[in-house]
């Protein structure tokens, strides 16, 4: 678990089990498995797309994404990170600790990450590439799969 900014850490699914019942921290849950699966019961392959919470679930200090890290951008939808970043944002300005993870730690939870860093100013943010650039800098473990297409082609969605 690494702190990239005040209050904000970037870690995987051990860093959520070793802080869950720590009253201090709000969770982003950057991972279909086994959080989303586990916040709406489903057991099969994936929850009803009709599922008021198909794509985000809300919980007691909790944001629970259904999102999957694939080799491409075409899973993700723009709404996951929108409600991500309203989330951190709320919870940052109240003074919590804020917890964005994913399994590892590596592609998903750090993606979301930069791109709050890149909003806020707090790194360059002319598009993608230069923003991933200074990212590294600060989360050298920073391996983006399928995510790294969906943020390069929407990058403009958060900068209007």
């Amino acid at each position: 678990m690494k702190e990239i900014d005040e209050n904000l850490f970037v870690g995987n699914l051990t860093d959520y089990e070793n802080n869950q019942f720590n009253n201090d921290y709000y969770f982003v849950q950057a991972c279909k498995e086994p959080c989303h699966r586990k916040a709406l019961g489903y057991t099969g392959r994936t929850a009803d797309v009709n599922h008021p919470e198909y794509l985000i679930a809300h919980r007691e200090r909790k944001i629970i994404l259904n999102m999957i890290d694939p080799p491409t951008g075409k899973y993700f939808e723009n709404i996951m990170f929108e409600s991500s970043l309203a989330f951190i944002n709320e919870n940052l300005e109240k003074g919590n600790k804020v917890l964005i993870h994913c399994n590892q730690g590596i592609s998903r939870s750090p993606s979301i990450g930069l791109l709050y860093l890149a909003t806020k100013g707090k790194i360059r943010n002319e598009n993608f590439i230069v923003a991933e650039e200074d990212f590294k800098k600060i989360y050298p473990d920073y391996s983006p799969s399928g995510i790294k297409e969906f943020l390069s082609l929407n990058w403009h969605n958060y900068f209007k």
